[in-house]
């Protein structure tokens, strides 16, 4: 409709000016005046006609589920499509899917192809707070002191007590440390220097039933692997999911390169997918990076799964984007997602009947003197990841990515699903006048900074915010960076004002933290929009 809008104020603008032309190429008389206001006019209402049926047309599909984004159901083909590019040779006999938005962060510090062993990794923690929907206080059924094996329960939920969360390592429980009102913060591990796992009865899955195949993962701590999409929550037991989406790739800034990681462990992620489609009524859906032909190679190899090829800038590598484009969620469904390394440890679990908690893991940033990928182990020590690594010592690190991780102290733990910690620099310096005077180089979105003219530059990352919180204004900056039929603004309005109905309405069953993430970064009104939308997911989640 803007477009329209845009093109009607422009023929507006044509006719004021064709008036008098028309009047002068007449030799003044009024009748070429007439004649010109006749023509613009008749050119004027049969472009509003069309305009009409073309947004007519685009509202019906949007309500017949079409993705408008994506399929083009104007009457007029749309300027980028005249000259977008094809898609890549390997994507041929697959779902090819190719995002107009998005925004790529780059950033120095990125991890060179080669996975090392993270030795000086001693301490290992499995963090309740982790898992969604975990009462604050579960069961702890190990203490200090006592000796576990690879896969022991340590502690489960009182309100579903057939759910385990077992031990990442081998070794010594040295503290089950306490938070406020004697929550449980987290359960850490002394690793063993050769670790030990305790031996699963693993079932056959051609001959195992659905119901003794969930009580198995369950009772092995597999179940934890998986998330369920409303809410990013522990399914239950007796759900079946409509289907299950896994992203083989990420777009986040430094993000690990998964087709390196799979490199060895290809029978490992084909067993995981076959557990998976056990669960499911639907399929499971591999979402495949459109622009590497490694991750072509390494991913589309495999059975058993769906194959959807997505090529664009971040946020493209969000299961969320992808579960979008290729069957978004309605209002009565929920759909399972794992990540990549969890089916490889999946599979792991069920060829060889031991609990696999390895996992490799991106140590980036600018602040370390090499960054490297090492293999460890669930929920390592970060001070012990990074020990004799750091370049300086005024550093925020991050669990996770920039735009959604979790900020960490040195003697905290990556977090239960964490491949990649980021080392940036602290940004606690005030820099007066720095919207105005745009001295150092930093990404950004907006043409501002002339760094926008070096495409492939890559900035030293900080946390400074460079402002505070702000009105929260209309600013259609959002729409821009978000590869989905959503209006995040009036979605974060709606959270604001509590009114679910809206919310539902407005697209939140479909989004996760990580989503917005790129929002958050380009809202000029500093807004926290991922907190505000885990608010909203939170009443959501309170109302069933």
């Amino acid at each position: 409709m803007n477009k329209g809008i845009k093109l009607y104020a422009f023929l507006t603008c044509l006719l004021l000016s064709a008036a008098p032309l028309a009047a002068q190429s007449s030799g003044g008389t009024p009748r070429g005046f007439i004649y010109g206001l006749i023509i613009v006019g008749v050119i004027l209402l049969l472009w509003a006609i069309i305009s009409i049926v073309d947004n007519l047309m685009q509202i019906e599909a949007g309500k017949a589920g079409i993705n408008t984004e994506e399929t083009n159901m104007s009457l007029f083909p749309k300027f980028g499509d005249l000259f977008s590019s094809e898609a890549p040779s390997f994507a041929k006999g697959h779902d090819f899917i190719k995002l107009k938005k998005g925004f790529d962060i780059k950033l120095a510090g990125a991890a060179p192809a080669a996975i090392e062993d993270a030795k000086s990794v001693t301490r290992h923690s499995v963090i309740p707070y982790n898992f969604r929907g975990l009462a604050p206080i579960p069961k702890v059924v190990v203490q200090a002191g006592d000796e576990v094996l690879a896969g022991d329960v340590l502690f489960f939920d009182k309100s579903n007590p057939d759910v385990k969360f077992v031990a990442s390592v081998s070794g010594e429980i040295v503290e089950v440390l306490r938070g406020a009102k004697r929550s449980i913060a987290n359960v850490t591990i002394l690793a063993d220097k050769d670790q030990k796992s305790k031996l699963f009865e693993v079932p056959s899955l051609d001959k195992v039933s659905r119901e003794d195949l969930v009580s198995f993962m369950a009772a092995s701590g597999a179940w934890t692997y998986l998330n369920q999409r409303p809410f990013d929550v522990i399914p239950s037991l007796t759900d079946i999911p409509r289907d299950i989406f896994v992203s083989t790739f990420d777009t986040a800034p430094l993000a690990p390169d998964n087709s390196l990681i799979i490199k060895g462990r290809e029978a490992d992620f084909q067993k995981g997918i076959e557990v998976l489609s056990k669960l499911t009524s639907g399929q499971v859906h591999l979402g495949v990076d459109g622009k590497s032909d490694a991750a072509g190679e390494a991913f589309l190899q495999f059975d058993n799964a769906e194959k959807h090829i997505f090529s664009g800038a971040h946020p493209a590598g969000n299961v969320g984007v992808q579960i979008h484009h290729i069957k978004p969620i309605g209002l009565n469904d929920f759909v399972w997602t794992i990540t990549m390394q969890e089916v490889i440890a999946l599979g792991s679990l069920f060829l060889n009947g031991k609990f696999d908690g390895s996992r490799v893991v991106a140590v980036t940033g600018a602040e370390l003197q090499e960054p490297k990928y090492v293999r460890t182990y669930v929920g390592a020590n970060i001070a012990e990841l990074v020990q004799g690594n750091l370049a300086g010592d005024h550093v925020r690190y991050v669990a996770g990515d920039v735009l959604s991780g979790e900020a960490k102290a040195a003697d905290d733990f990556l977090n239960f699903k964490d491949d990649q910690l980021t080392v940036i620099l602290e940004g606690d310096k005030y820099e007066a006048f720095g919207w105005l005077l745009p001295l150092a180089p930093r990404p950004s979105i907006s043409k501002t900074f002339p760094s926008f003219l070096y495409p492939n530059f890559k900035y030293r990352a900080e946390s400074n915010t460079h402002g505070e919180e702000r009105a929260f204004v209309v600013s259609g900056q959002y729409e821009k960076v978000l590869p989905m039929d959503i209006y995040p603004q009036a979605l974060m309005k709606s959270i604001m004002t509590e009114d679910l109905e809206r919310m539902e309405g407005l697209g939140i069953n479909e989004l996760s933290e990580e989503d917005i993430a790129l929002c958050e970064f380009v809202c000029t009104s500093k807004a926290p929009m991922q907190q505000l939308l885990r608010e909203g997911l939170d009443m959501m989640r309170a109302q069933l």
